[in-house]
């Protein structure tokens, strides 16, 4: 377990764990035997009565000494990440990402490609008056195309048998623990104070808390979700990074897809949504690769996560638009969400995964992919039957 943890970086924060474990039983057992010294047998002599109030004097300071050795147990339980599956590449950082595959050519452009700023539909100069940097207003055919690319999503993985989910963006804090994304993200969460709610970075929150506590019927897996909502992300540590455009944004919207299945069939469900994510990519004609992510650079909850690349030809290079990971029983366990094996067997938890169908990001891969020398998008026949414009002229200058 922790040279496992070690490939992400959490070999220092597992000997705590160890080193509280050992605390936290020793006071344990202290107070065990304390608590036993205080119980009287028969009429005690004053000698007896000395060493009961001793004990309890002492049992008063050693229950102190187990609650806070408790504390520190817990707060570092919630830590601990879920170790990286043996078939995840080293590393720290996307750079060390092993790529699996490309699939299409990346489009050749015979004029000065624009980016998806200079080319239009967004309003970064009012988004940014109204709420700060890092917000954006989509404008007229823009925003149809966007809607329509959410439509496109849902339509798809509806078909593959996910149910269509509108979940709540605000959640209590249980949520955001038993998904990870507490302690360990805490700086990229809104949290609304009044109330003591957080908004969430992905519905996937509140996807996995949809069986909160529950006992599944094993007849009923898996059991498939595909959520819509808008989602919110502080973006803490990301200063200076994709300052530009829609990329890297503090709001923006995303369906997202979630699975709880059984332990045994959890590394082919991360395949088969691997797969789904890359048929929505090769629908719309565009130029991707998909790479494994490197053990340090996967979240507290992954065990495991693909990355889908799409081709940005205003910056000349591949891009994150999907991610899908394989979380086994990490968040089912904090979420305590499990299911019966078969009649008079033990319980066990779920696993569960997670993945991006769409995201906004998609509308920078699609604009600057179908541009033209004029400016002009030409946009897929699959989302104009979806009610976005079949051609979205340049902005006037």
């Amino acid at each position: 377990m922790r040279a496992a943890l070690a490939r992400k970086g959490a070999a220092g924060l597992f000997d705590e764990l160890l080193d509280a474990d050992a605390a936290w039983r020793t006071a344990t057992a202290r107070a065990d035997e304390l608590r036993a010294a205080t119980k009287s047998r028969g009429r005690p002599s004053d000698e007896d009565l000395a060493e009961l109030a001793r004990a309890k004097a002492e049992l008063k300071t050693v229950d102190t000494e187990l609650a806070a050795a408790r504390s520190r147990l817990d707060d570092l339980l919630a830590r601990v990440p879920n170790p990286p599956d043996a078939s995840v590449p080293d590393g720290a950082s996307d750079e060390d990402a092993e790529e699996l595959r490309r699939v299409g050519a990346p489009p050749v452009h015979r004029f000065a490609v624009r980016d998806h700023v200079e080319l239009g539909g967004f309003d970064l100069e009012r988004g940014a008056r109204l709420s700060g940097a890092r917000f954006a207003y989509r404008m007229g055919p823009v925003a149809l195309l966007e809607l329509a690319l959410y439509r496109y999503a849902l339509d798809a993985v509806v078909a593959k048998g996910y149910v269509p989910v509108l979940p709540p963006v605000l959640v209590r804090e249980e949520a955001m623990y038993g998904t990870g994304f507490l302690p360990t993200e805490e700086s990229n969460i809104y949290r609304v104070e009044p109330d003591g709610l957080y908004l969430t970075g992905t519905s996937e929150v509140a996807l996995a808390g949809l069986h909160l506590g529950e006992v599944l019927a094993r007849a009923d897996l898996p059991l498939r979700y595909a959520g819509y909502s808008t989602c919110f992300r502080r973006e803490a540590g990301a200063a200076g990074r994709d300052t530009r455009g829609i990329f890297r944004v503090h709001q923006f919207d995303k369906v997202e897809m979630f699975s709880f299945v059984e332990p045994g069939e959890s590394a082919d469900e991360h395949e088969r949504m691997l797969e789904i994510e890359e048929e929505l990519v090769q629908g719309l004609g565009l130029a991707y690769r998909v790479v494994n992510v490197a053990a340090g650079d996967l979240g507290a909850p992954a065990s495991k996560k693909y990355d889908i690349e799409a081709w940005m030809p205003g910056q000349q290079r591949y891009r994150e638009i999907t991610s899908c990971s394989n979380d086994t029983d990490y968040q089912a366990r904090r979420l305590a969400t499990r299911f019966r094996p078969g009649e008079g067997e033990a319980l066990r938890h779920v696993h569960t995964l997670n993945g991006t169908a769409m995201t906004a990001r998609w509308l920078i891969a699609l604009l600057e992919t179908y541009q033209d020398e004029a400016g002009a998008i030409a946009v897929p026949g699959r989302l104009v039957s979806l009610g976005a414009p079949a051609r979205i002229e340049p902005p006037q200058r």
